[in-house]
């Protein structure tokens, strides 16, 4: 095992990038493990990181049922407000059944997640949606649903586009599977509803693309990426600009994301880039196709680190990964000094090892 990277938590948030962590939750009897749930939201706080609540990273849609979700909305939205942390949650239309479903129903849907989300003082996240995108015929239905959910929007939100590779149903969304094609409609939603957008979360996987986008996008709306590969060039930006920050890796590998992020507050590009670099080949290996079981390892890396006292998930996720995967993850995870007791993560890996039947 090596030495642990110890980062101290920063003085606040960073000052030159709105980061926001999508959080894992912690499965326990019939609903959640409370406590370590919210628990960890506390420490990513505490490394001054936003929590993004209640995402794909939180299993929506991948176990995690509506009932839940909205009392962790809830739950985690009282939290912030009595630690001052901050907070944007993810409002779906997943608690309609599946099938299909009319654009009524699905903007009702969302409208009723957005009341939840509303009630707690938090930041809207519009995610996008399994039902719209079996439901929608074009970009136009994408625009009436949106556009009645903006116009009534209390606050700013946030814009969510999830690539295919994050959740196949999804393929298509924003009106074509020409992505050049749904990038130019969801670039006509924002310019229609600029004042009502904070920012666009792109996880496309494609940095290249996700420049291009930012480019077009209305002054003062910001780019969240959502690339879990390309991370700290995406943050790091260019002359031109620089995405903000709402991601799934930053789960993981919070104190090392702070750490980089005060870095780059200071102008110290190169610890910016130094601290980053050893959580990239992480990251790559946790996103893997299928990309959508990352949130397996997720929680893994979580227990072993041991911010849980158990490796189990909602719906049974935690056999998702094979054990090669695994073990070459806790490696990596070794390797960039994420484990605050590496004696506790090798004891575990081991007692894991052998249940699965490979020492």
């Amino acid at each position: 095992m090596g030495e642990p990277r110890a980062y101290a938590p920063p003085p606040g948030p960073s000052t030159s990038r709105a980061a926001y962590a999508a959080a894992h939750v912690v499965a326990g009897g019939d609903s959640l493990d409370w406590d370590a749930t919210l628990a960890f939201r506390r420490h990513l706080w505490s490394y001054g990181l936003g929590v993004a609540e209640a995402m794909d990273t939180a299993q929506r849609g991948m176990g995690l049922d509506w009932a839940t979700t909205r009392e962790l909305i809830v739950r985690s939205g009282r939290e912030a407000l009595s630690t001052g942390g901050r907070i944007v949650c993810g409002a779906g239309t997943d608690q309609l059944p599946p099938g299909p479903a009319s654009l009524g129903a699905i903007t009702a849907a969302y409208e009723e997640q957005l009341a939840v989300i509303d009630s707690v003082g938090a930041v809207p996240v519009l995610m996008a949606s399994r039902h719209l995108a079996a439901a929608a015929r074009g970009p136009d239905d994408y625009a009436a649903v949106y556009g009645r959910l903006l116009a009534q929007a209390g606050r700013p939100v946030v814009l969510h586009w999830l690539g295919p590779m994050f959740d196949p149903a999804l393929d298509g969304y924003w009106g074509s599977p020409d992505l050049d094609a749904a990038a130019d409609a969801l670039l006509a939603l924002i310019g229609d509803h600029a004042s009502r957008v904070d920012g666009v979360k792109i996880s496309l996987l494609d940095a290249d693309r996700e420049i291009a986008f930012r480019r077009r996008l209305p002054p003062g709306v910001r780019l969240y990426t959502g690339d879990d590969f390309n991370y700290p060039e995406l943050i790091r930006g260019d002359d031109a600009g620089h995405s903000d920050a709402l991601l799934g890796v930053f789960d993981p590998i919070a104190p090392a994301a702070a750490a980089a992020l005060r870095a780059l507050d200071c102008g110290d590009l190169s610890s910016y880039e130094e601290i980053f670099a050893p959580t990239v080949p992480l990251s790559r290996h946790l996103f893997e196709a299928p990309t959508y079981y990352y949130k397996t390892g997720v929680v893994f890396l979580a227990w072993l680190a041991g911010h849980q006292r158990h490796f189990r998930m909602v719906g049974g996720l935690e056999t998702a990964r094979s054990v090669p995967h695994m073990v070459r993850l806790f490696r990596l995870a070794d390797a960039a000094g994420l484990f605050p007791d590496p004696a506790l993560a090798a004891h575990r890996m081991r007692a894991w090892l052998t249940v699965q039947g490979a020492v």
